[in-house]
This record gives structure tokens, sequence and C-alpha cells, in this order.
């Protein structure tokens, strides 16, 4: 998708970091940078330090993307910052139930936000794994997934980054019935463990969307990442050694997280703006 004049786009980026060091902010930088290069679109984006700073943004964004994080997405029920959190996702949800608005604001959840969005809306159950998930892993479409254009172009399975300790299991189809949501994306089949695959993506509405992997993670900050003697024991502990040397290598394959990295949050700024942009 690309537009011949120059428009000026502004995007808010919620860190739910915590204030740690990590790849994944590094990430969506880039991407957001590359995105409006190669549309030829003037883009600006402000970050809102979320846990510590207490920042949200405010309705002057023309879309959103709300980053994962460390830690428990159950200890903060009742925090400042949660609920700070939430009432900011009341604010654009009431923006976009209001007719006389034409043009929506549209939100990207990932990984610790996902979780937080999930146990929000009632979608599912949000719980502690029995181990923890750190690595690449295949993502697979539900039938709702093939047809959503976020994930237009991509594999079925798709290869993307997993790093939780937590997951989204047991659905509420009720709930999500009701929100207008749908299940895109589950989890690989481990037919040797007795677990539900949990949920990897879900359609919240017409306008809110997340997954549970890190569709920001690129080679560079994985292969860093993997590299860390306290990750690559993780890989190796869980999975084994020979998995761990396979995660390299999958890291320069274009058909894997590279795809996966190129594809997702591209597409969803190119929903999110694309009225603004033809407008």
């Amino acid at each position: 998708m690309s537009w011949n004049e120059k428009k000026k786009i502004r995007i808010g980026i919620l860190d739910l970091n915590e204030g740690h060091a990590n790849q994944g902010m590094r990430c969506i930088r880039e991407i957001i940078n590359q995105w409006a290069d190669y549309n030829h679109l003037d883009v600006s984006f402000d970050e809102f330090e979320v846990r510590v700073a207490l920042q949200v943004p405010d309705l002057t964004y023309d879309a959103y993307i709300s980053s994962g994080g460390p830690g428990s997405p159950l200890d903060s029920v009742g925090s400042e910052w949660e609920e700070k959190y939430f009432n900011w996702l009341q604010q654009v949800e009431d923006y976009n139930n209001d007719e006389a608005n034409e043009l929506k604001k549209h939100i990207f959840f990932i990984c610790h936000s996902f979780q937080l969005a999930c146990r929000h809306y009632n979608i599912a159950e949000v719980c502690k794994r029995k181990s923890t998930s750190f690595g690449v892993f295949p993502i697979h479409r539900m039938a709702d997934g093939k047809e959503e254009a976020v994930f237009s172009s991509l594999n079925d399975p798709f290869y993307a980054v997993d790093s939780r300790d937590f997951q989204v299991i047991n659905p509420n189809h009720n709930s999500i019935a009701e929100l207008g949501g749908k299940i895109l994306a589950i989890e690989k089949e481990r037919p040797h463990v007795p677990y539900e695959r949990a949920i990897m993506s879900v359609r919240f509405n017409e306008y809110f969307i997340g997954t549970q992997f890190h569709p920001e993670a690129d080679p560079t900050g994985m292969s860093m990442y993997l590299q860390r003697e306290d990750k690559k024991q993780t890989v190796i502990d869980n999975h084994g050694q020979e998995k761990w040397e396979s995660m390299i290598n999958q890291l320069n394959d274009p058909g894997k997280i590279l795809m996966t990295h190129d594809t997702v949050l591209p597409n969803f700024l190119n929903i999110a703006v694309g009225e603004l942009v033809e407008s």
C-alpha cells in the first residue's frame, strides 16, 4: 500500500516494559519509521511509560500500539497504572462508538497488553503456564484468521517470537460474540502434553486487535536474546540443544520471523490510517 502525498500521521506507543530495557520498543520504532518511508508519509510517534510514570495518550493520535512487558498480567489488578490504562481504553472505545466520529482509532495489543485486554474483556482465562515459552514457534490460523487482513500474505502456519510465562486459554465464546470479536490464531499442537492450545491472536472488535506473540521481533534482537545465557538455558531446558540451534538458524529464513516482522504491524498501520490518508 502506497500513497503519493505526504500526510501527517500521529501514533501513540504505550510502553508497558516497566522501565526494563528491551528490544521490542526499538523494533516498534523501526517498523513505524520504515513503514512511513515506504509510504511517503509524515509520521510522528510519542511514547507513554504506563506502569511507572502512569502515562497514557490522549485521543489526538491516529493509531496506538501497546507493547509487551515483564511480570504477571494478574498481579496488577486494582493498581493505579492499570486503572489509568483501562480508562484510556474505554475512552478510545467510546470515541469509536460515537457515530459523529467517522475516522476511528485502532489499537494493536502485544503480549502483556494482549493478556490484559483478554482479562479486561473477559474473553478467556488468563493463567500461568507450566513452563516458560521462549523462542521461535509456528502460529496456526483459525478460520477467521485466514480472512484477517492484518495477517494477509502470511503462510499458515507462520512463525513468530513467543516469550511468556502466562497464557490465554478456555475462550468465553459468548463474551467474544458480544464484542463482535474473533479468535484468529492458536499455538502449535503439543500432542505429548495434556494441555489446551493457547490463544495467540484475537480481534476484539473492528478496531482492536492483539497477539500473544511478538510481531515486532526482528532477527537482530532475537539473536541477541537467544544467545543470552539465561534465555539460551531456558530453551535448552525446555526443548533441548538441537531446538536452540534450530532457532538460531531460523532467524535468517526470510519466510519465518522476518516475514512476520515485515507483515503484521505494517498491515495494521495500513488499515488503521488508510481511511485518514485517503480522505
